[in-house]
């Protein structure tokens, strides 16, 4: 599929609405064809282009339907060089941490997940009405 590789400098020069790179578990992609079709909004991919956004997707929870979006975006993979950041992992919580946000943390997720998919429903009966 896609065999380019790309270092971090690389993809940071991608950075722009016409030209918009971005990390996502060392696979590169070129979203700027999506930026106007975001469910999230253009900022919220400006905020990480050309940069690692592994743990901004992983944190909003993307859909299966949107992780094969994804797919179709790739253009490469991440070309790791010394001094480069590490990937970000969440920190561990000890069990009193993790059990009293358990209730926050489904809330905003729960939220997140109708929020998306309300939106998504929109996007696809406004992209269904603007062909007729």
């Amino acid at each position: 599929m896609a065999s380019a590789e790309f270092t971090y400098s690389d993809v940071a020069e991608h950075n722009t609405k016409q030209d918009l790179y971005m990390v996502i578990h060392d696979k590169v992609y070129d979203v700027a064809k999506f930026v106007d079709e975001h469910p999230g909004g253009e900022e919220v991919l400006f905020d990480v282009g050309g940069q690692d956004a592994t743990e901004a997707f992983e944190d909003v929870g993307h859909s299966d339907e949107a992780r094969e979006i994804l797919d179709g975006l790739l253009v490469g993979t991440l070309k790791r060089q010394p001094g480069d950041p590490s990937p970000k992992t969440p920190a561990p919580q000890t069990t009193a941490t993790a059990g009293a946000q358990t209730g926050t943390g489904l809330t905003a997720y729960a939220f997140l997940l109708v929020g998306g998919a309300v939106a998504f429903g929109i996007y696809k009966y406004l992209q269904a009405n603007s062909q007729q």
